[in-house]
């Protein structure tokens, strides 16, 4: 079992900043993978950022070069640097951590207002 906790969500002007984070607890040993994924209204659940065990990062199209995904091992904690948002890049983010199984956080709301 994986739990895990995001914070960091909010409001924001375009062109401003946010960083996310996702705490992870449990079974760690057995994570392959931790990612960020979002959810905008009427739209389907897509990858923004994922991080291997290895290090290997990948990014959807439209975040490359605003966001980085980052990871701090001694914390068991992964981030979401989001950089230049726009408009667009309104939707509930979820972290995610792939084991054998697949877990989700409870989303957290980023609102990116012209």
């Amino acid at each position: 079992q994986v739990q895990l906790v995001e914070s960091g969500g909010g409001s924001v002007q375009a062109g401003g900043s946010l960083r996310l984070s996702c705490a992870a607890s449990g079974s760690m040993f057995r994570i392959n993978a931790m990612g960020w994924y979002r959810q905008a209204p009427g739209k389907q659940r897509e990858l923004v950022a994922e991080v291997t065990r290895g290090g290997t990062t990948d990014y959807a199209d439209s975040v490359k070069d605003r966001f980085t995904i980052s990871r701090d091992n001694a914390k068991n904690t992964v981030y979401l640097q989001m950089n230049s948002l726009k408009t667009e890049d309104t939707a509930v983010y979820y972290c995610n951590a792939q084991t054998n199984l697949v877990y989700w956080g409870q989303g957290t709301q980023v609102t990116v207002s012209s």
